[in-house]
């Protein structure tokens, strides 16, 4: 193989190996043990969890969105007949 496919081969094989590492790093097996001044509060509900993350963020969508639709709506211009 060509010094360059060596190269390549070695920087993508060097990126591998450190995503695998920083993911080995954040597993969750190291989140059982509490840090000083850890107080979590109480789980949420799956239909809280659903509220949330998806309910509230395609309600937003459709505020913003419809906000941009009201404010865009200008009087049409009539086309110049040729």
């Amino acid at each position: 193989m060509s010094n360059k496919v060596n190269k390549n081969v070695l920087r993508a094989g060097t990126i591998t190996a450190g995503t695998a590492l920083m993911l080995l790093m954040s597993s969750p097996a190291f989140a059982l043990t509490r840090d000083d001044g850890d107080d979590p509060g109480p789980g949420l509900s799956v239909i809280e969890t659903l509220g949330l993350y998806v309910a509230l963020p395609i309600v937003l969508f459709l505020v913003i969105a419809g906000l941009v639709m009201v404010g865009d709506k200008s009087p049409k211009q009539a086309e110049p007949k040729a």
